[in-house]
């Protein structure tokens, strides 16, 4: 399966079909609540369990392993720790989480383990799994990070171990693992407890031949550890464990063979056989070790007696060995023995084992019988069978072309063809149907006006093949080389056709094969462009052909493999195409001339393999090259090879390479053989799912939350001109150009120029929109409307049809879509799909209504089968058959059931005439939708959330986005209106446009409502309703998203977070810091700084003060017991950017981390969770200084006190110190492959400094903070869009807007700081500008000189908020505005036209004849800056502050005034002779003025304004409107 992004929600459509499942392992959890069988195909089911009935209903299934799961394991001794291991025959490794299925770790081992046991070794704080198989050791594993810990090596005759038991000897600290191998040595190794990597090679203590070959299981009584049981095909006996000597054997049944066993008691064995049998056994008295008997010669008369058999009454034979597994349980008290069975029917049967007492047994020995008496099983289930169950049956995808409840034809193979929302599915019967797809699922999944409709959708039927569709390709999706109309399938008659898509043809009939086509590839692009025109089929008469789809031939027949192909590789450059068989050959075609260059065999064949892989890789490019991953690249099968053939040479040389290339496994997305990958986001794709060859497909419908948000806003975007963007909000270049055109230098004519480019802009936004469309095109989505045409298209004609033809003029068939659709974009019918699915229904009976009528969603038929998919691709699949059963336990209550009906509507009379069934699934899915849907885990929980709020949000932003097909097609007449006539022509149009405004409001509210029940309200309401298990989103996987890329994402995931943080409450929010404190890195503060953090008990290592990176070695990692804190480094960007889900509920069970890169990943989360906590929930350390913050209200202030989390606070604040570090770091720290320049982890720390600046401030260093953030804003370049433009930006842009947006918060929260800091570092640059050639130093790299416009923009920003605390700084304020405004725009233009926002202060004068501005300070200090000769001085000019000031207009003069002092002052400049020597400012007259009443004191920004009247005259105006006149 191959899955794009990490916010996907899979839904499968089952169909009438079970899938097959035959059983090849089987475990019963701990608490016997679930039931894990694997199977021979790859797959693992999971049953839910009843405890006390063991009545099984199957629950999810697993998909992702390869080949056939072998064993299966428990993975905790934990009760309560729902994990398990599985492996598989392909070297496979998963830890599976059970409650939602989960894979969380995978690895690909080159050894093959056929048994796995999980065992609790003494001094080990949980279980290690110790595995055999296909090799001589006995390798001991971590469960968890599925590492190996340490190997168990054999120093006498190595072998194959094919037995193994570990126990722990009565009073003794040691274990000891008893082994055997095939040739029958047995080997007694004993373990301290003290083991690891570096201790091996660990041998064997003693060993010793007995005459047993290949064994198949080896049990220790548990009872007395005196006797063993050892078990093969044709016999078992049992040995004493002290010399292994047998005492007794028994031979199998005839026509039966052994498979296992285990003891019951002293006396008593239990064993099984290949048919299914279970036999009970009383041992002989030489047998039992309590026995006075014991080890004595045995007699005739006394042999091990058969009281029992568990069978099957009238079993029909198997045609493979069951899995069976006995199980010793206790419930309540009391051990209850389960013996379980799973068969290749996929039938699961439980036996509970009789205890016979000893009265009984001699009962039954003097009853001579001929056969002893059988026991049926207590419980037979079967996938089949729950299917069977289901009434109505599962859907399927195209169930409306089948009659009645019986499945109809196979569907057997299909595409999805992205571009026009269309599924192509191949059926049993050789016919291919096309549907749309999106319409197809509505059908089946939800109700509505589309349910009355005959015949819809309609589809498209290409009838050409006889007998089976196996295969089908689009290779236009692969490569743009190939015809767009062109589709190719194989079938089972050995003929590829090729139809043409549109007008629904068959233009060609390729019969070359002599067998049914297995696969359809498609060459790498680089081949010669003859060969560029074909595509590879494959055979099972295992030929493999190139046809040409132009000329309509067969370029080349490579026919003489003699084992079937399980890989196709190529080496284009080289013109080959290398062929690997089953057999380990490989063949090397040429492509031009079609011969056979050269057969090769062994490690040859294996290193022409692997080079091919590796030239794949290198280009990038192979579309074929996913093609082949299960053939003899997997280099176990070569080690196996070695292995048989006993070549060590050949077994190093696997090993060696195959390490190399296994430790690759999670780069890609691991994928299913043959299934091609496919270009990243799209919004929706449709894969078929089959879990055996034979069965017919389900389908995985995957929705990208991601990739379906970016459409519907290249949409959005593509259909507004750079006006109504720049109106929106969306992009803000004007003013942006505004501000930077202040800091270029200016020649004399620069306002002239400055107009031009305004003008230029207005010209040339048209290619804004084609800026920012190529940014989402850098960022990897390719804006395709999902119907085929580019975004930049013209948007169709307004008719049914014609909205439609944008594919090429086709057929009327592709248009004869219903005339309500064709006007819907299939982003938006995706959209109104997966929110219908979503959307929790039932839980607010009015929102529910508005979303019916106003947004135009749908209600769901059925409990809907959800899936997860996690690490590496793996996928768990909900199965149909749990979801009604779980549900019909708790049966509608009558009280209840009018009401929940009532809300949909349905009017109690109907359920009479409603078939029964209907009825039941009618309130079943009510049940879904309203309380288990949020019951299923917390992943899907966290996931879905996600997903509505997030999509609700984006068609907030959208205007008058609704489903509602006649709003959809007004809302499209609308764009086309506004784009072409923008004054209104008629009385008519402006009502239209005001009820358009109505109704705009009236959806935008309804998205409002949506988002706000699913992020806020659905806690409280889901409990509400009943349920007593909601799963709560993860807190930790919001976290990793608080900087998404995808804007609408993270403002989603910051709304969810904060929600379920402030419903945690005080005692909550202290247990998540708790558990989240010792993970937070310290981060080495310089070696002589004595206030290094102390973490957890651990002192940390201090780093060097460069910041140096001290990852814990995982050594370290293994002993450390509260996980001591170091250095993150997140995942390169790539991986970043689109990381790997793996989230974890908060377990009960704090475990330490199990590898590095978990204890990395916990500690990127513990940042960013710590951040957002301190943030929004620390003590604001101004607030709690000042008596009477400006800021906050006191109601606020108060929440802030009672809900501060302890070690945020003001007297405790380690934690917010150890945070600020952190994060400060992550700011600071210089780009490396560990922490690249632009990540979501940077952005993250970037945003949360912002937030919390208040609670960080303390600990900061305040200047590198801003220096630091205005570097960053001065990377980008000038078109970085606002903080609502929702479509994803290139890393740099995003780091860049983020970073703008903290600034702004940290301006505004502290401006006294930041104003301080600015014109600190102004001083500081200024003084390095005067030395600048002495000290040598390149200023205009300075972050200060590039940062301008953004400098500017914060103090205008600020000015315009905070008026009052500027006018208190006013000096520094000019000082920086002076720095950022080049000197030349103050030559010709005043103040106030170039920099208006500062001459709102009465404080500040510019004379543009003397070039000098005057600024009156709050210290009652006045300071002139003479801008020709850039000095400034400054004057104690009043005792309190300034009020106000102006220069004559001569500029000879300057009057000051302070209403504190009620006084009047003018003051004249006199300078040397012609300008020379020092000039000197003293004051030339001063008068007393009147008192102002202190009432217009209150507003001192209103107080007083000084005006020239002439040169020798000033005018004083007062607020009150009074004016008085003073002379110089």
């Amino acid at each position: 399966m191959s899955v794009a992004t990490s916010l996907s929600v899979p839904v499968v459509l089952w169909g009438k079909t079970a899938p097959t499942h035959c059983i090849s392992c089987i475990l019963l959890s701990r608490d016997q609540r679930t039931l894990a069988t694997g199977c021979y195909d790859g797959q693992i089911c999971l049953w839910q369990v009843d405890p006390d009935t063991l009545k099984m209903t199957p629950r999810c299934l697993l998909v992702g392993h390869t080949g056939p799961v072998l064993c299966l394991s428990k993975a905790s001794i934990m009760s309560d720790n729902n994990f398990i291991v599985s492996s598989s025959e392909t070297g496979e490794m998963c830890t599976w989480d059970l409650v939602d299925g989960k894979c969380c770790e995978v690895v690909k081992l080159p050894y093959v383990h056929t048994n796995i046991q999980a065992y609790h070794l003494s001094g080990q704080d949980d279980v290690r799994l110790f595995c055999n198989g296909y090799y001589a050791e006995v390798l001991v594993m971590d469960p968890f990070s599925l590492e190996i810990v340490f190997t168990l090596s054999s120093r006498v005759n190595p072998d194959w171990i094919c037995a193994l038991h570990i126990l722990r000897p009565a009073k003794r600290k040691e274990d000891v693992v008893l082994a055997l191998t095939t040739t029958g040595t047995v080997k007694v190794w004993t373990l301290t407890g003290q083991e690891n990597k570096a201790s091996e090679p660990l041998f064997e203590n003693e060993s010793k031949q007995i005459r047993c070959l290949n064994a198949l299981s080896m049990t220790c009584c548990a009872y007395n550890q005196r006797t063993v049981l050892v078990l093969c095909s044709k016999f078992w006996q049992i040995y004493d464990a002290g010399d292994f000597s047998v005492l007794c054997s028994v031979i199998s049944p005839r026509g039966e063979r052994w498979l296992g066993g285990d003891f019951l008691a002293t006396d008593r064995v239990i064993v099984w056989s290949d048919e299914g049998k279970g036999y009970l056994y009383k041992l002989p008295a030489n047998s039992v070790a309590d026995n006075r008997d014991f080890h004595t010669r045995s007699v005739e008369t006394d042999n091990p007696f058969l009281y029992c058999v568990l069978s099957v009454p009238g079993d029909k034979p198997l045609s493979c060995p069951p899995a069976m597994r006995f199980h010793l349980v206790s419930r309540g008290g009391r051990f209850l023995k389960y013996l379980l069975r799973g068969d290749s029917e996929g039938q699961v049967l439980a036996w509970a084992v009789p205890d016979v007492s000893g009265s009984q047994l001699a009962q039954l020995r003097q009853e001579e019988f001929a056969r002893p008496p059988g026991m049926p099983p207590m419980v037979t289930t079967s996938l089949t069978k729950a299917w069977a169950d289901m009434k109505p049956p599962p859907v399927g995808i195209l169930d409306q072309l089948d009659s009645g409840d019986l499945p109809g034809v196979k569907l057997t193979a299909s595409i999805y063809l992205s571009q026009q929302n269309r599924l192509v599915v191949g059926r049993e019967d050789g016919s291919i149907i096309i549907v749309p797809a999106t319409q197809t699922v509505l059908l089946q999944l939800l109700h509505g006006r589309h349910q009355q409709y005959d015949d819809w959708p309609p589809h498209q039927l290409l009838p050409g093949h006889a007998g089976r569709v196996n295969c089908l390709l689009y290779p236009h999706h692969h490569h743009p080389r190939y015809e767009r109309s062109h589709l190719v399938s194989g079938g089972v008659d050995f003929a590829v056709c090729l139809w043409d898509l549109y007008a629904g043809t068959l233009l060609h009939k390729f019969c070359v094969h002599a067998g049914e086509i297995t696969q359809l590839l498609v060459p790498p692009p680089n081949c010669t462009p003859r060969i560029q025109t074909c595509v590879c089929s494959v055979a099972s008469d295992h030929s493999v052909t190139l046809l040409s789809l132009t000329q309509r031939r067969c370029y080349v027949l490579a026919s003489r493999h003699l084992f079937p192909v399980v890989s196709i590789k190529w080496r284009p450059l080289d013109d080959f195409m290398v062929v690997g068989c089953s057999d380990g050959t490989v063949y090397v075609w040429q492509m031009e001339t079609g011969h056979l260059d050269r057969v090769l065999h062994g490690i040859g064949a294996e290193e022409v393999l692997f080079a091919c892989d590796e030239t794949a890789a290198a280009g990038a490019s192979g579309g074929g090259a996913a093609a082949g991953e299960v053939g003899l690249a997997n280099p176990a099968v070569h080690f196996f090879r070695g292995l048989r053939h006993r070549n060590l040479s050949a077994i190093r040389h696997a090993t060696q390479r195959g390490l190399h290339q296994l430790q690759q496994l999670h780069q890609g997305a691991h994928q299913d053989p043959g299934d091609v990958p496919r270009p990243r986001g799209l919004p929706l794709d449709v894969q078929g799912l089959r879990t055996n060859p034979r069965d017919p497909e389900a389908h995985v419908l995957c929705f990208d939350i991601e990739a379906l948000i970016v459409q519907l806003l290249t949409e959005e975007y593509g259909a507004m001109s750079p006006g109504s963007l720049e109106a929106q909000g969306l992009i803000s270049r004007a003013e942006y150009q505004k501000v930077a055109a202040l800091t270029m230098s200016a020649s004399p004519d620069a306002h002239k120029k400055i107009a031009g480019i305004l003008a230029k802009m207005k010209e040339g936004a048209e290619n804004v929109q084609t800026k920012l469309q190529a940014k989402a095109e850098s960022v990897g989505f390719r804006p395709v409307n999902m119907d085929g045409r580019d975004a930049a298209g013209s948007p169709g004609g307004s008719g049914g049809s014609g909205a439609r033809s944008g594919i090429g003029g086709t057929a009327g068939r592709w248009n004869s879509v219903s005339a309500e659709s064709a006007m819907a974009s299939p982003s938006m019918e995706v959209a109104q799909l997966l929110l219908s699915l979503l959307h929790a229904w039932g839980m607010d009976p009015d929102l529910d209504r508005v979303c019916e009528t106003k947004l135009g969603l749908l209600r769901p038929m059925l409990p809907v089968s959800f899936g997860v998919v996690s690490k590496g691709g793996y996928m768990s699949l909900l199965l149909p058959t749990w979801l009604p059963q779980a549900l019909t336990g708790e049966t509608v209550t009558t009280e209840t059931a009018p009401a929940t009906l009532a809300t949909g509507g349905t009017p109690g009379g109907l359920e009479k005439d409603l078939p029964p069934e209907l009825v039941r699934m009618e309130r079943s899915t009510r049940l879904f939708t309203a309380r288990a849907h949020w019951e299923l885990s917390t992943t899907l929980t966290s996931t879905h959330l996600l997903a509505v709020v997030a999509l609700a949000n984006t068609l907030m932003a959208m205007s008058n986005a609704s489903f509602v097909p006649e709003q959809e097609r007004s809302r499209k007449l609308h764009r086309q209106a506004t784009r072409s006539s923008l004054g209104w022509a008629s009385k008519a149009e402006q009502d239209s446009e005001e009820l358009w405004t109505a109704q705009q409001a009236q959806i935008k509210q309804g998205w409002s409502l949506l988002a706000t029940l699913h992020c806020v309200l659905l806690p409280d309401k889901v409990a509400a309703a009943g349920s007593r298990t909601f799963k709560r989103p993860q807190v930790e996987m919001l976290a990793r998203r608080w900087q998404h890329h995808c804007l609408e994402v993270r403002e989603a995931a910051q709304a969810l977070l904060l929600a379920e943080l402030g419903r945690l409450g005080p005692r909550g929010r202290k247990a998540l810091v708790d558990a989240w404190a010792p993970y937070v890195p310290a981060y080495g503060t310089a070696p002589g700084d004595t206030h290094a953090p102390q973490t957890a008990g651990t002192t940390t290592s201090q780093a060097n003060s460069t910041g140096a990176s001290n990852l814990l070695s995982p050594a370290s990692a293994e002993n450390m017991e509260p996980p001591a804190p170091s250095q993150p480094q997140p995942q390169p960007a790539g991986e970043d950017e689109d990381e790997e889900e793996e989230e974890y509920t908060e377990e009960a069970w704090a475990r330490k981390p199990w590898s590095t890169a978990e204890l990395r990943r916990k500690q990127t989360t513990a940042v960013v969770l710590l951040g957002v906590i301190g943030a929004e929930f620390g003590q604001d350390a101004a607030a709690e200084a000042s008596a009477a913050p400006v800021h906050l209200p006191t109601r606020e202030q108060q929440r802030r006190k009672s809900s501060v989390v302890e070690g945020f606070g003001l007297g405790h604040n380690s934690l917010a110190r150890r945070t600020s570090l952190a994060l400060t770091h992550l700011l600071l720290a210089e780009p490396s492959p560990q922490l690249p320049a632009h990540t979501q982890l940077r952005r993250a720390a970037i945003d949360l400094l912002g937030r919390g600046f208040t609670v960080w401030e303390p600990h900061l260093d305040v200047t590198k903070v801003l220096l630091g953030l205005l570097e960053l804003c001065c990377h980008a370049d000038k078109l970085v869009p606002s903080m609502t433009y929702g479509l994803p930006l290139s890393p740099a842009a995003d780091s860049c807007r983020t970073a703008r947006h903290a600034l702004t918060l940290i301006a505004t929260a502290r401006p006294a700081a930041f104003i301080t800091t600015m014109a600190r570092e102004v001083a500081r640059y200024n003084t390095l500008q005067q030395n600048s050639q002495a000290l040598n130093v390149n200023l205009h790299s300075s972050v200060l000189h590039r940062a301008k416009p953004e400098i500017l923009r914060g103090v205008e920003l600020l000015i315009d908020k905070m008026q009052s605390e500027m006018s208190d700084l006013l000096i520094e304020v000019v000082d920086i505005v002076l720095h950022c405004v080049d000197p030349g725009h103050l030559k010709q233009q005043r103040l106030n036209e170039v920099f208006p926002a500062v001459c709102r202060f009465q404080q500040v004068s510019h004379c543009p004849h003397t070039r000098r501005i005057a600024v009156g300070a709050r210290s009652g200090q006045v300071a002139i800056y003479e801008l020709r000769s850039n000095r400034c001085q400054t004057v104690s000019a009043h005792s309190s502050s300034v009020t106000a000031c102006a220069f004559s207009p001569d500029g000879k003069f300057l009057a000051t005034y302070s209403c504190q002092e009620n006084r009047l002052s003018f003051w004249q400049t006199s300078t040397g002779m012609f300008g020379l020597g020092n000039s000197q400012t003293r004051c030339v007259k001063s008068y007393s003025t009147a008192p102002i009443p202190d009432m217009s004191r209150l507003n001192p920004a209103r107080l007083a304004r000084l005006v020239w009247i002439n040169n020798r005259t000033v005018a004083l105006m007062l607020a009150d409107g009074s004016e008085t006149r003073f002379n110089v």
